[in-house]
């Protein structure tokens, strides 16, 4: 992995750093039945990662759960 990047298999973390506007490089499938989600490693993400898992993210639930069904569906449809 570059040292630009920041990767999670995660879904609500991928989920949290779309809605955060953080840059979704790409997904890599190359692990079977998992999909690695790919970060341009940005100001703060590991901070996100950090509140994220602390439970300490306040972001708007309906986005939140749109930017989640769209990166199920750009999971399933292999873009």
């Amino acid at each position: 992995m570059d040292q630009n990047e920041f990767s999670t298999f995660d879904l609500g973390l991928a989920t949290v750093l779309v809605t955060l506007n953080y840059e979704l490089l790409e997904l890599d499938r190359s692990t079977p039945k998992k999909v690695r989600f790919v970060f341009k490693r940005e100001k703060n993400i590991e901070g996100v990662m950090t509140d994220y898992f602390n439970d300490k993210i306040k972001l708007p639930a309906q986005t939140l759960f749109n930017n989640q069904k769209n990166l199920k569906n750009y999971i399933y449809t292999g873009a």
